[in-house]
């Protein structure tokens, strides 16, 4: 815990720093210089937020259920401290993606909201995050949470493929796969340049939000530890 600490301490600031750097170029290569969709226009940019929040969602959960199965099977504190750690900030990107694609969504499609098996399926893994978080709070005992939660985002896991898939497997008002698809992007370099960059300035702010996180958390074992220690000491 203590070399943890330690890094937590000291991460933060050299992660805040490049993801500045990084969203500054993205943002100038997003809003100034990619060009506008021949069909879309400029409602079209939307997409450097919404998209890279998407694969955030689906990263994050991946995350998350990897730490929780390391929870369950080898009892590793860590691993739980983690994946309460990376809770709200996955389900922040899932909230963020279906705002944008609700946004996106209403100039192209005419509506903000379709039953579309994209749509609904990013919906479920909002839900399987909020599940996680009220489950990790909902019991007496810490542990009995944390092991229902962990439960939880194991089985969530299946939704994985249904978010990246359900363009394949069904017939949807969602665009198919433009970018991780075998043959590779079909999408413009002036377009697929930005996009990188903003997924890997999100990526930054997930990684610094998901480091203060467990320092945070740290701290609040070190305070627990630290009272429990003095109560023990004062009924000695």
């Amino acid at each position: 815990p203590n070399k943890i600490f330690k890094i937590t301490s000291k991460a933060p600031k050299y992660v805040l720093f490049l993801f500045i750097i990084v969203l500054t170029v993205g943002l100038v290569e997003a809003l100034l210089i990619s060009p506008e969709d021949y069909k879309q226009s400029d409602a079209v940019r939307i997409m450097y937020v919404h998209v890279p929040s998407a694969w955030l969602a689906s990263f994050l959960y991946f995350s998350l259920a990897i730490s929780c199965v390391f929870y369950l099977v080898w009892k590793h504190p860590l691993a739980d401290l983690v994946s309460s750690s990376i809770a709200p900030i996955g389900a922040l990107f899932s909230a963020l993606t279906l705002i944008t694609g609700s946004l996106w969504g209403k100039p192209m499609w005419g509506t903000w909201w379709v039953w579309d098996a994209r749509l609904t399926s990013m919906l479920v893994l909002f839900f399987f995050y909020l599940g996680f978080i009220l489950l990790s709070n909902a019991f007496e005992r810490k542990i009995d949470g944390s092991k229902t939660a962990s439960v939880l985002a194991i089985v969530g896991l299946i939704n994985l493929p249904i978010v990246k898939f359900s363009v394949d497997w069904w017939n949807t008002l969602h665009q198919p796969a433009s970018i991780i698809k075998i043959g590779g992007p079909s999408i413009d370099d002036k377009m697929l340049l930005p996009l990188i960059l903003m997924f890997f300035a999100l990526s930054f702010f997930s990684l610094y939000l998901i480091i203060l996180n467990v320092k945070t958390k740290l701290i609040e074992k070190k305070c627990e530890a630290l009272l429990l220690k003095s109560n023990l000491e004062e009924i000695s």
